[in-house]
């Protein structure tokens, strides 16, 4: 498989789990012609699904097929697609976070974390010669797909409690 069939994968997988767990969401269409020319002018990026929380609203969610570097425990985060999810938080006050799996572990467990969280850490992490976030993997909530999505409204980086 190519690297857009892996990925289409990867979303496939994270719809999967959706329906599992009942959890209602939109999937956004990826296809250059339904994307705004308006939005160009933002330099935003547009993530995979809009996920609804009853009583509380949506967030977005990237979906993106990540192995982490297995020596450092870290998963590498394109810097250009954060500072892109970022303006679109910035700009129209919409929350983003990145969902991470992949095959070597069967998308059994999914690594979440918002991309605000990933911006603080970018300082730290951001490694300048190759334009990527090395975000250590304890930075992330883990997911296995016999969980609800409930666990990230949780967290630490939210400082709040939905549920």
């Amino acid at each position: 498989m190519n690297k857009k069939e892996i990925g289409r994968e990867a979303e496939k997988e994270f719809q999967d789990y959706l329906n599992q767990h009942k959890i209602p969401f939109w999937y956004i269409e990826q296809e250059k012609e339904s994307y705004s020319q308006a939005l160009k002018q933002y330099k935003v990026q547009r993530p995979d699904y809009c996920i609804f929380i009853p009583n509380l609203g949506f967030i977005l969610i990237d979906v993106e097929h990540n192995v982490p570097l297995k020596k450092y425990k870290k998963f590498c985060i394109s810097d250009e697609e954060t500072q892109r999810y970022n303006n679109l938080e910035k700009y129209f006050n919409m929350k983003v976070w990145f969902a991470f799996s992949n095959q070597e572990i069967h998308y059994t467990t999914w690594y979440l974390i918002p991309v605000s969280r990933v911006m603080t850490l970018r300082n730290r992490y951001l490694v300048k010669a190759k334009s990527y976030i090395s975000t250590p993997i304890d930075e992330f909530i883990q997911v296995s797909c016999s969980e609800n999505l409930k666990k990230i409204l949780r967290n630490k980086h939210l400082n709040v409690q939905y549920f």
